[in-house]
Formats: C-alpha cells, structure tokens, sequence
C-alpha cells in the first residue's frame, strides 16, 4: 500500500511539473528510472558502435587509437553527459535539447530553439540510420557464411536494410509494451554479450591462432586511410569510432515523459548510461584487439564494418565467428529499436510545437497505444533514405556517422552553453553538478567545437567521389535549409515550445486521450 501511494504520488509530481512545462500528459508515463537508463544505454550499445566503426579505428591509427582513444573521448563524453543531465533536471519534456535551449537562451529563444532542434533532428535520423545499417551489414556477412551471400552487392544490404527498420517500426508501432520488455533485457544482452565475446577471445582460439603482444594492442600504430599527412591528423580523425559509439544518451531525455520520478531518473539515466559503456566497452575494445591476427590485419581491415567477423573467423573459427555475430546482431537489432523510440520522441515533441513540415500529422498520438504512430514512421522512412546513397557509393556509411555525431553533439551542447550564459539565474532542478557546472559546462562546450570541425574532415585518401566526407554537405544542407526556412518563413510564427493551455484545457486533452 505504502509504495502504492508513493508512485501515485511521483506520478502527480511528474504530472504537475509537466504541466507547469505547458504540456498535457499525452504520454503514457509507464517506464522506471531503470527502463529510462536502459534506452539510452541500449542506443549507445558498445556491440553496435564499437563493431560497426571498428574498421575506421584499424584504418585511422591502428591498435593505439582504439585502445586509447575509447577512454579519452569517454571522459569528454562524460562532461557533456553531465552538463546534459542538470539540464534535463530542470525541463524534463519529450522535447529535451531544443525545448531546453529556447527556455535558457536570454535573447533569440525561437531561433536557438529552432536550430537546436534541426539538429537534434538531423542527428537522431542519422545515427538511427547507422545503427540499422550497420546491423544490416552484420547480417549480410552472417548470411555469406549460411547461404553464400555476395556481401559486395549493395543492394542486398539495403533490402536487409529496410527489414530491418520496418520491424523496428512494426514494433514501436504495436508492440510498446513489448518495446519496454526488451529495452530491460538489452541491457543484460549488452553485458553478457561483452563477457561472452571477450571469453571467447581469451580461451576459445583456434588452432594456429595468438594472441597479440600487450605492446602491439597498446602502442602499435596502424595508417591504412590512404593519406601521408602526419599522425597529427591521423589520429585525431580516428576518434570517430569512440564519438559516434557515445551518441543516443540525448533518449533519457526524450523519455521524460514516460518517466516516473523523471527530474531525477532522466538525469541519472544519461549519466549511467555513458558511465558504464566507458567501462564495458573498453574491455570489448581490448578484447577483440588481443584476437587480431597481425598477418591478416590489412584484410580483417577492409573487411569494411564487418571487420570484426573477419577478425573472430581468423581467431576463433567459423562456428564460433557465427555465434559470436548473433550476440552483436542482437544487441544492434535492441539498439536500432530504441534508437526509433526515441528519435519519434523528439519528432513528436518537435511537431507538437509546430517546427517541422506537415507538424499536425507527425504529432498525431495513438489514443490505443499512447504512442506518436506518425512519428514513429518518420524516423524510420528518414533513415531509409539517407542509407540509400550506398548504392553509389561505399563511403556513404562513414559519411551517415560523422552526420549523426556532428548533428547531435551540436545539440547537445547549445542547451549546456545558453545554461553558462545564464549564470545564477538558472533555476536547478533536484539533480545538478553544484559549484561543479561551470568548469564541466565549459569543457564540454570546447570538446563539441574541437569534434565539429574534426570530424567533416577527410576521412580517406585520395580525395575523390568514392572517399569524400559527405558529412559537410549534410551539415550544410540542414543549416542551410533550417536557415532559409526560418528566414523566409518560420520566424514569423515559430515562437518556441508552445503551452497547449490553461490546467483546464491540458486536462481536457488527457481526459479525451483517456476515454
């Protein structure tokens, strides 16, 4: 009874602060601080980033930019997580970063809401595209090792592709109990899943295979990228595999709204979520890079983002190489899932403010389900589309990561440096860094400006139509579509996140979602 009362109580709090936000609980308000971490963790999912970028690691500095680099941009992952969180403790809405943004900046709110939102967009459709695709890669290499596939023609990973993200959205759809269910098991599978490949690197190689030296996992140097610069460039580029792998976290705060207790779980989901992926995953990272086969680097390598099969086939064999891709299948499959559940979060709460085209169909909820139907395809259909590209071109995939890592990370810390601006006007919510915000807010703002730049660079040499970083021009399209649109048009309607109403009228809302 007593704990009864406690979460009918929690769930009033949560209710009346969303109010006082201007929002009706449209939502249904059904996940525990545990399932809100577990979204975010699942999203990050080491067996996801990790894998699927390993091969830009092995081309882009080898052994030592892997090994190292996971734990450097971990840390700086971990300010911008932070300085995230008290934010989010203040404004625990479905619209997080863009929402946030318009209610901290002094001056320009619809503005710094508008562009902080079109970024998140941007990011959000973006790593949901390279998860999915990368499982779609996995998956055709599963299937050259069942059925012969030809894992050279691209269409047969795009038809994978699109499977893929169709069962995701199928599930968001009409399985969101379902959803919620996997999102708890996703992070038992993470974990035993990293147990399970690491074990097999350390006791299950096969005949005639090593380990490599502890000298050759943590300072060997590897340069396959085609470019004769200088390690100076060499390196820092090859942080791209740690960044992209940390992205996602933003869904602790996506999920507020279907949150109990959120001021606090949203918070400490993001946090959690970054905390124990810096840990998990560097035992991953060292793992496999012990079970590369040295002799064989150059063609585990361009294996491309399968690299990793290859590497367990050299080490570990057949039969072992496919079960060990089943547990990484898997963890990609929950990852691109929560990535959609998400990502049609902030594309509901983006629409219900009116920010992007055709707003009123993509906010439309499920009075079933409690769920934004709409959005839900939006994000998978966005998806869709920026993977196609790959028929073209096989840089397309590297391009869609540095898309995501770039997109969110400019959201992410826009709300964090309006918040530094605000000084002591800033009203803290129950969870917040104290006399600690303004050292972190500020090294997480210099981290994002260093990897906005870093990662449009050239990637692969030499530069041409197969090489080229389309992450520049993606990231001028939507600056420069976001920008005319709120010149020409939205900034004369768009005044940031809307109040649906009076505590009548957002009642009014819940009781016909209700009935």
């Amino acid at each position: 009874m007593a704990d009864d009362i406690a979460a009918t109580q929690a769930a009033s709090e949560d209710e009346q602060r969303l109010h006082e936000l201007g929002y009706a609980q449209e939502l249904m308000r059904r996940m525990s601080g545990f399932s809100n971490f577990a979204v975010s963790f699942t999203i990050i999912s080491i067996l996801s980033g990790c894998l699927t970028l390993y091969y830009f690691g092995m081309s882009e500095g080898g052994p030592a930019i892997i090994v190292w680099g996971w734990p450097i941009v971990g840390i700086m992952t971990l300010f911008v997580g932070l300085a995230m969180a008290e934010v989010c403790s203040s404004f625990p809405t479905a619209g997080g970063l863009y929402y946030w943004a318009a209610k901290l900046a002094p001056r320009n709110g619809a503005a710094w809401s508008w562009f902080t939102g079109w970024f998140n967009f941007l990011g959000q459709v973006a790593v949901t595209a390279g998860i999915d695709f990368g499982a779609a890669v996995f998956i055709n290499f599963l299937f050259s090792l069942w059925f012969n596939f030809d894992t050279t023609t691209r269409w047969h990973t795009i038809v994978i592709y699109a499977a893929v993200l169709l069962l995701h959205g199928l599930l968001n759809q009409f399985g969101i109990r379902l959803v919620a269910l996997l999102n708890d098991v996703s992070v038992w599978w993470h974990i035993f899943g990293v147990l399970i490949i690491v074990g097999a690197m350390i006791f299950g190689l096969k005949a005639g295979a090593h380990h490599a030296s502890a000298k050759y996992v943590f300072t060997d140097l590897e340069n396959l990228s085609g470019f004769h610069i200088g390690w100076w460039y060499i390196l820092p580029v090859g942080l791209l595999m740690a960044q992209y792998t940390f992205t996602g976290y933003d869904a602790s705060a996506h999920m507020t709204e279907e949150t109990h207790n959120a001021s606090r779980s949203g918070p400490r989901g993001i946090v959690m979520s970054i905390l124990i992926s810096l840990v998990a995953g560097w035992v991953l990272l060292i793992g496999v890079t012990f079970a590369i086969q040295k002799g064989n680097y150059a063609n585990e390598a361009l294996a491309g983002t399968a690299a990793p099969g290859q590497i367990w086939i050299d080490s570990v064999g057949r039969t072992g190489a496919e079960l060990l891709l089943l547990v990484a299948i898997g963890a990609q499959l929950f990852c691109g899932m929560s990535s959609i559940t998400a990502n049609s979060r902030m594309i509901y709460a983006f629409s219900r403010d009116g920010a992007l085209p055709g707003s009123k169909f993509w906010h439309v909820v499920n009075k079933r389900t409690r769920t934004p139907t709409n959005a839900i395809w939006l994000a998978a259909g966005g998806a869709l589309i920026l993977g196609l590209p790959y028929l073209w071109n096989t840089a397309a995939y590297g391009a869609v990561t540095s898309i995501a890592t770039i997109g969110l990370y400019v959201a992410y810390v826009s709300p964090t440096f309006l918040r530094l601006r605000r000084g002591e006007s800033f009203k803290r919510g129950p969870w917040h860094l104290g006399r600690w915000s303004y050292v972190v807010g500020w090294i997480a703002v210099v981290w994002v400006v260093i990897i906005f730049f870093l990662f449009m660079l050239p990637q692969f040499g030499p530069i041409g139509y197969a090489t080229f970083n389309y992450a520049c021009i993606a990231v001028a399209v939507v600056i420069g579509y976001a920008g005319i649109y709120w010149l020409v048009s939205a900034r004369n309607w768009f005044t940031g996140p809307k109040v649906q109403g009076t505590a009548a009228e957002l009642a009014a809302i819940e009781r016909e979602l209700s009935a």
